[in-house]
């Protein structure tokens, strides 16, 4: 202990001892006591601490953002991939090195940081192409009725009913790769020729199939049609380092959507969802293979349905065993549902606002939150300056550590957007553009079931000519009687005219079925959030 630690109060001095820590450390900033910083008094994560999730909330402005990107480039420096959610547009400076000067030096000086401009490995991702960035697609089949249904904003009753129909289209094996193969499995089911397909399971009402419809276009009206189709971006690829060994920081772009809260909120947990089916049981590794961000998560808990949120529940509590480390970005503690946010080990609250009754309410209820501790902290949370925060982690024996007001460390990278020309460098410049850029229309549910309409109209007009031929032959007519060339005798008929018979007495479904061939009756395995567990 230095002497200027020694010279602190006890409650001080008990803080600081814990956080010590042994092993690889994230760095996060230094204690603060009585209004001041004590550089000597280190505020740290346990690098094995990661993959236990966290939370870091705080009104808006007070350096959540810079706080995410803190954590990033040190676990970029170690050598873990990171997943960050930039929904303001303004964390594609992590690629490039941060500019000096006189407030960085400042705050270097207050809380001891040997600071160095240093850019970090990164890979920028857009939503459907919608913005700058890897085009990131998710067919309609594997997104899943679960997480559809929480975009489209359906009811309960909706939702179960989208279910059957994707039940249908995955043991029929109708691919909805886009929103129309969607729209024409649902219109095929409620037809004349389709609606008996689902009565044996409760049917579909038309009623439902509209308002399923009229979701469906309108969300496609609103751009969202770029999202889903091919060639579906594989989460694997969140998981690679670069070259020097260190890990590789994927930017999400989502300021080009952020006015599609909801398809953004749920895009990302598919994303999560997806890595969750995918990657292997490790037990508790010392290090994650991926540490994921979740910007705005109030957006993704917001009207949730109870099996929605028990869904998002499992996942975050057995997503640790795969080596995934989550951290839900919001504004309050209360924005998470209680069975989440207790499985958050780590929290960084910056500072909240109590302008209004409701503002208090929800102060108050985030205070409630926090172990005992020496402070006021409604009177602390509401005094941070900005790049301040109250911090509680899991020190490396998994006890939660003393809750300690902190003045958290600058970022080494660029604090804001990089040029728009060199974004776009970077994103044309990338590996995986020629993979995912280009999007891909192959035969799916759609085509299928218009080569089905049109194969059962070619049967029914077949049909007609030999009802006519065959009435011809009974009323005695010469010409019937008389083989066309290459024909069969009349007499040889006997087997093509059952065969006739049956195809008459089919409807639409039965001849797209026999187009189907061996991909009827293999049925999708589908997951907690309903999505598709079969690999691309």
């Amino acid at each position: 202990m230095t002497g200027s630690e020694s010279a602190l109060p006890q409650q001080a001095q008990d803080i600081a001892a814990g956080y010590a820590v042994s092993g690889a450390a994230l760095e996060l900033g230094a204690l603060l006591w009585d209004g001041a910083a004590l550089p000597g008094a280190r505020i740290r994560i346990p690098l094995g601490m990661l993959n236990r999730h966290g939370l870091v909330a705080g009104a808006t402005g007070t350096g959540k953002t810079k706080t995410l990107q803190l954590i990033a480039e040190q676990l970029s420096a170690n050598g873990w991939p990171v997943l960050l959610a930039d929904i303001k547009g303004d964390v594609s400076g992590i690629s490039a090195p941060g500019r000096p000067g006189e407030k960085v030096s400042e705050r270097a000086g207050q809380v001891g940081q040997e600071w160095s401009a240093a850019g970090f490995p990164s890979e920028f991702y857009a939503l459907g192409g919608i913005g700058s960035g890897i085009p990131l697609r998710a067919t309609v089949t594997s997104f899943g009725p679960v997480l559809l249904s929480k975009v489209l904003q359906l009811n309960r009753t909706q939702e179960q009913s989208l279910g059957l129909i994707f039940h249908y289209a995955d043991s029929k094996g109708l691919e909805l790769v886009d929103l129309k193969d969607l729209r024409a499995v649902v219109a095929f089911l409620v037809s004349d020729t389709g609606k008996s397909e689902l009565k044996g399971i409760g049917g579909l009402s038309t009623a439902t199939a509209g308002v399923i419809l009229r979701s469906v276009t309108a969300f496609e009206q609103q751009g969202a049609g770029d999202f889903f189709g091919e060639p579906e971006f594989d989460t694997a690829e969140f998981l690679r380092r670069a070259p020097d060994g260190r890990g590789l920081v994927s930017v999400l772009e989502l300021a080009a959507v952020q006015d599609k809260p909801q398809l953004f909120s749920t895009f990302l947990m598919w994303l999560l969802a997806d890595l969750f089916h995918d990657l292997p049981e490790v037990g508790d590794p010392d290090r994650p293979e991926l540490v994921f961000f979740f910007d705005e998560a109030h957006l993704l808990f917001a009207d949730a349905s109870k099996a929605f949120l028990e869904a998002i529940t499992q996942t975050v509590r057995l997503i640790r065993s795969k080596g995934v480390g989550i951290f839900f970005v919001t504004q309050t503690p209360k924005d998470v549902p209680a069975e989440v946010l207790g499985q958050l080990g780590n929290r960084v609250q910056h500072a909240l606002r109590a302008f209004t009754p409701d503002d208090a309410k929800a102060l108050r209820a985030t205070v409630k939150t926090f172990p005992d501790s020496p402070y006021d902290l409604e009177e602390l949370l509401t005094g941070l300056g900005t790049g301040e925060a109250v911090i509680t982690v899991l020190s490396e024996r998994g006890a939660p550590t003393p809750v300690a007001a902190t003045r958290m460390r600058a970022p080494q990278s660029l604090m804001g957007p990089v040029p728009a020309d060199a974004l776009e460098r970077a994103v044309k410049g990338s590996s995986l553009y020629g993979r995912y850029a280009e999007a891909v229309d192959r035969e799916s549910a759609y085509e299928k079931l218009a080569a089905g309409q049109e194969e059962s109209g070619r049967a029914d007009r077949d049909a007609a000519d030999r009802a006519a031929v065959e009435e011809a032959v009974a009323a005695g007519a010469p010409e019937a009687r008389t083989s066309a060339p290459g024909e069969p005798a009349p007499g040889e008929r006997k087997e093509e005219d059952s065969l006739v018979r049956q195809v008459v007495g089919s409807s639409m479904f039965k001849s797209l079925a026999r187009s189907l061939g061996t991909q009827v009756g293999r049925e999708i395995s589908r997951s907690l959030f309903g999505t598709s567990r079969r690999r691309r």
